[in-house]
């Protein structure tokens, strides 16, 4: 293990590019950060890792001035150096990429780039001078955007590339990225690591914020591990393994695979029949899916993001209207929307774990025993007349909860917006699998979060399958989709291209099939998927 002197194959002769010495940060009685030390050298790609609150943001949030240490010391490029804000943190030479994204919508790619960097009172001549900047540093570095498209227009995939223009226009020299693939698809990921290490053999510095060990081992030439506040070691990433960095994470030993049986399925428990859903611009969403659930399974839904998965989970969920059949035990669901809601899905035993835990499933500024209930308040137990809540038996009822979900901190009366992802993701796993239901919808179970709560997670997942239940997964973590489900139907266009077994099938087979591509050989078109008629108005320059 080293203790940091030496990162990347450089010598102790350089001068690292960011240095921390004694970083301490508390939020009342929380101590964030703990004496923190930490050296990244230049011309490499330094990842922190740890769990989800182990004050991996907060650290690099002080060191983009966002927050000011309690105490400590920064130097960049071996001189010591005082960041007050983050007007201070871009004039030496550092610049930032926010897990979410810091543009407006309705501006240009050109108009967010020069926002805040203006030359002068006169906009034209910054943003002439910008665009002729902007189209070398989009061919010097893959970060291909049409200066004049709207952000609003973009995938997530390019905006997040505007963020890293925006820092490269400000001259930035350190580059931090905190959890940069969390909105991404595999393949845009890919595409952002070949961007990340064209800039390091360009001299930059990268620091990435990550909890994912697949990209810390593909990406990163060194890593250090926090927990609780505090680092516990930096390694060279050659040097180390994703069990050994699990370990340093958590604790604990860490199982990074599905630990689970063979189904054992029986008689269907969703049925779905030529189910098409219309969006309100007269786009078809879905085209005609047809797929099954058993009782006893999982059934995992692949595919890149927009090609119909959030449509199916709504439909399913009682979010959007559409046509055609299902059935639930063999009782048929309404879908005209005159008795088709949450509820009425919740009485037919449906639960459904949102892909947007922030916009679907909880409300941030709301406690944690007021979300453990939405959607099931009018349960019996929680009624103390007519007219009143029990607020102690849902208080009690949310603390068993609590602890059986292992949710930290395990305190009631605090607020959702006040817990970590993973926390936050527990919420509302346990309001949703606790209610016992019959078919559980789940969308993207582990966006977001750390290692330690996704073991958690998919053991739970996994248990309601043992019990019975009939489980629709969305992930579009494709290796998760191959541990987990017992079945895999790949989503395209609104289509469902085919149906594998994971033990028959691979990534590439599974890949090809998210591309449009049939046993056959036939690809199909793709003018009007979701996800390429978002990326096209970026590409070029």
């Amino acid at each position: 293990m080293s203790d940091g002197n030496e990162q990347g194959g450089r010598p102790d002769t350089v001068a690292p590019a960011i240095e921390l010495r004694g970083i301490s940060k508390a939020f009342g009685p929380v101590q964030a950060n703990k004496d923190i030390a930490i050296r990244v050298m230049p011309g490499t790609i330094h990842g922190i890792i740890g769990e989800n609150g182990a004050g991996k943001s907060t650290l690099m949030s002080i060191l983009y001035g966002f927050y000011k240490a309690d105490r400590g010391e920064i130097f960049i490029s071996g001189k010591k150096t005082e960041i007050p804000d983050s007007q201070a943190a871009i004039a030496a030479g550092i610049g930032m990429v926010f897990q979410h994204f810091k543009l407006v919508e309705n501006f240009s790619v050109l108009e967010n780039v020069v926002l805040g960097a203006e030359d002068g009172a006169r906009l034209k001549p910054s943003l002439a001078k910008a665009r002729l900047l902007l189209t070398d540093l989009a061919k010097e570095y893959e970060l291909n955007v049409k200066p004049d498209a709207l952000i609003e227009d973009l995938s997530v995939g390019y905006q997040q590339r505007v963020e890293i223009l925006k820092a490269l226009y400000r001259k930035a020299d350190i580059l931090i990225l905190d959890e940069p693939t969390g909105v991404l698809t595999p393949s845009e990921a890919d595409h952002l690591f070949r961007i990340l290490k064209g800039l390091r053999d360009e001299g930059k510095t990268i620091i990435l914020i990550t909890h994912k060990l697949r990209e810390i081992m593909d990406v990163t030439d060194t890593v250090s591990v926090m927990r609780r506040g505090e680092m516990t070691a930096t390694v060279k990433t050659a040097e180390t393994s994703p069990e050994e960095l699990a370990e340093l994470m958590v604790g604990r030993k860490v199982l990074l695979r599905v630990d689970k049986k063979p189904a054992t399925p029986y008689a269907s428990v969703l049925e779905v029949e030529n189910l098409r859903v219309v969006d309100e611009n007269g786009v078809e969403r879905l085209k005609g899916i047809d797929l099954q659930v058993r009782g006893g399974e999982i059934l995992g839904i692949a595919g890149v993001a927009g090609n119909g998965q959030s449509e199916l989970l709504h439909v399913l969920g009682g979010y959007m209207n559409g046509t055609g059949n299902i059935r639930v035990n063999g009782n048929e669901i309404d879908l005209t929307g005159k008795h088709s809601d949450g509820q009425s899905r919740r009485e037919r035993g449906i639960a459904h774990v949102p892909e947007d835990r922030h916009r679907e499933g909880l409300i941030l500024d709301f406690f944690a025993w007021e979300n453990m209930i939405f959607g099931y308040h009018q349960a019996p137990e929680y009624q103390k007349s007519r007219w009143f809540m029990d607020n102690n038996a849902i208080k009690q009822a949310t603390a068993e909860k609590m602890e059986r979900f292992d949710v930290r901190p395990p305190i009631t009366g605090l607020t959702a917006k006040n817990f970590s992802g993973g926390n936050q993701q527990k919420i509302v796993l346990a309001r949703e699998i606790e209610r016992d239901p019959e078919l559980l919808l789940v969308g993207q179970p582990t966006r977001g979060v750390d290692i330690g709560a996704i073991e958690f997670i998919h053991q739970q997942i996994v248990a309601l399958r043992d019990k019975g239940k009939a489980i629709l997964l969305v992930s579009v973590e494709l290796d998760e989709i191959m541990s987990l489900a017992d079945r895999i139907a790949v989503m395209f266009d609104g289509q469902i291209m085919g149906e594998r077994l994971p033990s028959e099938t691979d990534e590439r087979e599974l890949g090809m099939l998210m591309a449009g591509i049939t046993d056959t050989g036939r690809a199909d078109t793709a003018s009007s998927t979701g996800a390429q008629r978002v990326d096209n108005p970026g590409i070029g320059v």
